[in-house]
């Protein structure tokens, strides 16, 4: 059975787009009108390396059993859909139009399975110990968030790294580091069914006889996705900064146990560390300062939040937050304005 899903942005959105597209599904992806002019024009173009081979192949949607479109957050309607995807950065959701579609997903009850780096609050309010917190500060606009249900938004850890050549064409995206999605489970159960769908169909797909990476694996535990927590104190904020990431690593690490994570669910700094040899880009945070971004995603201030409020503060990740804070005001003094 073919299902609809809707998936808010275009880029990082491709590469779980493409993945349903291969296993039958169709993607409605939801991105700015000229990027969506030309997805629905030549398709998408999504580069990643099957094992063993030296070269990436090139995907292109055209080919594929799904059927792709992209549009205008104006012109979504969500009842056509089974499923929406989160995949822009957090800040964009501030956007009028994007924040008028969300209130829509919120209120068509649309289960939302979120793949970006800081987790939709209202994920974190289905996590007993994080449910009366205030970690509201760590958004750019919290508010985005809450006519969402919790049962109704479960995340997706996005591990696998993947970006936009900055010489090519907005439709084109490719895979440096080809891991799994690793999804938590949604409150109700028939959402959970679809969830499961399509992990199996995308498990099931191959290219050319060849197993495809990239799958979309489903967890009951709501910790699983945040073991990516650990990797972006250590790497993707630590690329503003300079810290030892092995303690900062091991500190997030007992965070995420504290709220009730059990060691399994997590990922041991020796597997990260490897897994880190093979990126090709420098962390995405570092790249939005750089390039004038005056708000970007603050995994690093949630889980200063979190700690603070546990009682447990580190002195590293106090720093790492300061810096980043002192970056992003440079930022807005001097006008920056960076691209989504």
């Amino acid at each position: 059975m073919a299902r609809n899903i809707l998936i808010l942005g275009a880029s990082y959105g491709s590469l779980l787009g493409t993945k349903l597209l291969m296993a039958g599904h169709n993607v409605t992806l939801v991105c700015r009108k000229k990027t969506a002019e030309l997805i629905n024009r030549e398709g998408t173009e999504v580069r990643i390396k099957l094992r063993d081979e030296a070269m990436h192949r090139a995907i292109f949607s055209r080919d594929l059993p799904g059927t792709l479109d992209a549009m205008t957050p104006g012109d979504v309607d969500v009842s056509r859909y089974d499923l929406a995807g989160l995949a822009m950065q957090e800040p964009q959701y501030t956007n009028h139009t994007v924040r008028v579609l969300m209130v829509k997903i919120a209120e068509a009850r649309l289960p939302c399975l979120s793949i970006m780096n800081m987790p939709p609050l209202p994920y974190l309010k289905r996590i007993p110990a994080l449910a009366d917190m205030g970690l509201e500060e760590a958004y750019t606009n919290a508010l985005v968030w809450e006519r969402f249900k919790p049962g109704l938004v479960s995340l997706c850890s996005p591990d696998p790294q993947a970006f936009r050549p900055p010489e090519e064409a907005a439709n084109v995206l490719h895979v440096g580091l080809p891991t799994n999605f690793k999804a938590a489970t949604f409150a109700d159960e028939k959402h959970n069914k679809v969830l499961r769908e399509l992990e199996a169909d995308i498990d099931a797909v191959t290219l050319d006889g060849q197993d495809v990476p990239v799958k979309l694996k489903v967890f009951d535990s709501l910790f699983v996705p945040l073991a990516k927590w650990s990797m972006l104190l250590t790497g993707n904020y630590r690329c503003i900064t300079r810290q030892e990431p092995q303690s900062i690593y091991d500190h997030v690490d007992s965070i995420a146990r504290r709220l009730g994570a059990d060691p399994k669910d997590q990922v041991p700094f020796e597997k990260y560390a490897r897994a880190a040899q093979s990126l090709l880009k420098p962390s995405s945070a570092a790249r939005a300062v750089s390039n004038g971004a005056p708000f970007i995603e603050r995994v690093d201030l949630l889980v200063k939040l979190i700690s603070d409020q546990l009682g447990l503060p580190n002195a590293e990740i106090d720093r790492t937050v300061e810096i980043v804070d002192q970056k992003l005001n440079e930022r807005i003094v001097a006008g920056g304005s960076g691209s989504s």
